[in-house]
């Protein structure tokens, strides 16, 4: 993997990762672009305990283009765009919008691949591999960032999760704190240690491998599973079978064999609903431990991969329950969510 830095128009940092060791990468960013002003902050809810990012220049981002405006595809034929290269391989860019900015943290962009008509599970393992690369490099350099504790890679996928550019893209995001949700975790985690002397993420694989009845497909490296208390209709959660607190501490057997994992958890999450039903809409989220919060050796690194769609033409609302009091209703048993993973296997 060949990585080179340079800056858009505008100052802001823009990565290439590429294959090939002798890529050049000298295109400049032509466009009169003015600097980025931001007014993200960071607020606390005295009653909830948790954080939120208050980013009213985000209301300006660019909504829904046409697939010949994209801005993330290349820069061809006399029309610039974020990327000023006229073909890539993986590239990573400081979002002009972001949600977090400056001592709120950061936001970063993740263009997949510069084709814009083919998604994540139409990528070859190559090119997935080296989207992980460029993942664990992220959250490498944003590790060294004074003001991230914790680095959130993900991708939203589809028009129902809210996605707003068609292009094959992910975001990554530097958190100036712990997020609630890892914050449980770890307590979780903790208790569980105290509880029983073990760990927690361990219990958890150990748990799913010996039931297997959630068991959606098992790699030498990594396991898949639907988990037994599943919050959405179709979730996965992978794990690597050697527990780690983040990508930067996968060996390169497990770094190997996730392109295959992963490509064929996603077409199947494609197939879940049967032919002729358009993509499943999903977000796939890395869930990685904090850089210096108290727990991090206990914390298992583990991608979520979930669907808001519960059937054919219907989606999964967060509605009073959810949204008001955060408890969630599954209607679709995790065990027959994970035989129906299991039927669309690859042949």
């Amino acid at each position: 993997m060949k990585k080179t830095v340079t800056t858009l128009a505008d100052g802001r940092e823009l990565i290439y990762y590429d294959r090939v060791d002798d890529t050049v990468r000298d295109a400049v960013d032509k466009r009169p672009l003015d600097a980025v002003s931001t007014s993200s902050e960071i607020r606390r809810d005295p009653l909830l305990g948790d954080s939120v990012a208050i980013a009213s220049h985000r209301q300006a981002r660019t909504y829904h283009p046409p697939a010949d405006e994209c801005p993330l595809c290349p820069s061809r034929d006399g029309r610039f765009s974020e990327i000023p290269d006229a073909e890539y391989d993986v590239a990573v860019f400081e979002n002009r919008f972001p949600s977090l900015a400056g001592d709120s943290g950061r936001c970063e962009v993740v263009c997949f691949t510069s084709d814009h008509d083919v998604s994540f599970a139409g990528l070859t393992e190559e090119q997935a591999a080296l989207v992980l690369a460029a993942w664990t490099d992220r959250t490498a350099d944003l590790a060294a960032l004074p003001q991230v504790e914790q680095v959130f890679c993900f991708e939203n996928r589809g028009a129902e999760i809210g996605v707003t550019l068609g292009h094959p893209h992910g975001q990554i995001y530097g958190y100036p704190f712990v997020t609630p949700r890892t914050e449980r975790m770890l307590r979780s985690a903790a208790a569980h240690r105290a509880e029983t002397g073990g760990n927690l993420f361990d219990a958890v694989v150990a748990r799913e491998l010996s039931d297997g009845d959630r068991i959606v497909l098992e790699g030498e490296h990594w396991v898949a599973f639907v988990p037994y208390a599943a919050h959405w209709p179709y979730e996965v959660h992978l794990y690597p079978r050697r527990r780690v607190a983040d990508l930067r501490e996968l060996d390169e057997a497990a770094r190997t064999e996730f392109p295959q994992v992963y490509l064929e958890l996603l077409r199947r999450f494609d197939r879940i609903f049967g032919p002729g039903e358009p993509p499943t809409p999903y977000i796939s989220a890395w869930h990685q431990a904090p850089f210096r919060a108290p727990g991090r050796e206990e914390f298992g690194l583990h991608l979520e991969l979930f669907t808001i769609r519960r059937t054919s033409g219907k989606l999964k609302f967060l509605a009073g329950s959810e949204s008001g009091m955060d408890v969630f209703i599954n209607d679709v048993p995790p065990e027959a969510a994970a035989q129906r993973l299991r039927e669309v296997a690859s042949k």
